[in-house]
């Protein structure tokens, strides 16, 4: 037997004429039985209602989370920062070195850098592919010690196989690291705190996958192309 739970019946009340929303409420659920009856793309339509009104609440609740998470995203000490750090737009990137989404937009943000000598990226590790990606993720908080950040983000994006803790050790080997003291550093509270603060803001701008971008107070998940970033960055200077 057909049923309507209560959100159907608000659903399908909202695509009905605004008299049929007076009624009692066993009065409307008979109206909307007889309703799909005879006009059954009246259950699409009240569907497509709920879903414009679902795509709403999620914008504007990710607006207020950005608006809340401002400044800890833009102006974290303990974040990494590519490009200028004094540019006129900031973009924050979240990223895996395990996520071959990340691996295949890092070129994109690249260029991006080197064709605009205005803009900030701040580098956020938010390692979710498994405990590979939380020594990657380590490793490279702990190069900042050394002074080799960029260098060793770029070439764990560049590695064509997992990011393993050997391979991690030794790209950084290649890079003219000191081992030991980089292996040291990964378990300093500065590389705990990053991670940390990651995880937190995920989790208050509802992310559930990698890339993911923020551009200025633009949540924007996904591995996107380079003219969609230009685009955006247009908008914001705009």
């Amino acid at each position: 037997m057909f049923r309507l739970t209560a959100a159907a019946v608000t659903a399908l009340s909202l695509a009905l004429p605004a008299a049929a929303q007076q009624m009692d409420e066993a009065a409307l659920r008979a109206l909307i039985l007889e309703t799909i009856r005879t006009n059954p793309e009246i259950v699409m339509e009240a569907i497509e209602i709920l879903q414009t009104r679902e795509n709403e609440a999620q914008a504007q609740a990710a607006a207020q989370a950005l608006e809340a998470q401002k400044g800890a995203l833009h102006n974290d000490p303990n974040a990494p920062v590519m490009g200028n750090p004094d540019g006129d737009v900031t973009i924050v990137e979240f990223f895996d070195y395990n996520c071959g989404y990340c691996r295949r937009v890092f070129p994109s943000v690249k260029e991006l850098i080197a064709g605009d000598d205005n803009i900030r990226v701040v580098m956020r590790e938010w390692p979710i592919l498994g405990e590979e990606s939380v020594f990657a993720a380590r490793a490279a908080l702990a190069s900042r010690k050394q002074g080799k950040y960029a260098e060793f983000h770029d070439a764990l994006m560049a590695n064509e196989g997992r990011a393993s803790q050997a391979n991690v050790l030794s790209i950084a080997d290649d890079l003219g690291m000191d081992i030991t003291q980089l292996q040291a550093d990964m378990a300093g509270p500065e590389v705990d705190a990053h991670i940390a603060t990651s995880r937190q803001l995920t989790q208050a701008l509802g992310l559930n996958g990698t890339p993911a971008f923020v551009f200025g107070d633009q949540l924007v998940p996904g591995a996107i192309e380079l003219n969609q970033m230009q685009q955006l960055i247009e908008q914001l200077r705009s």
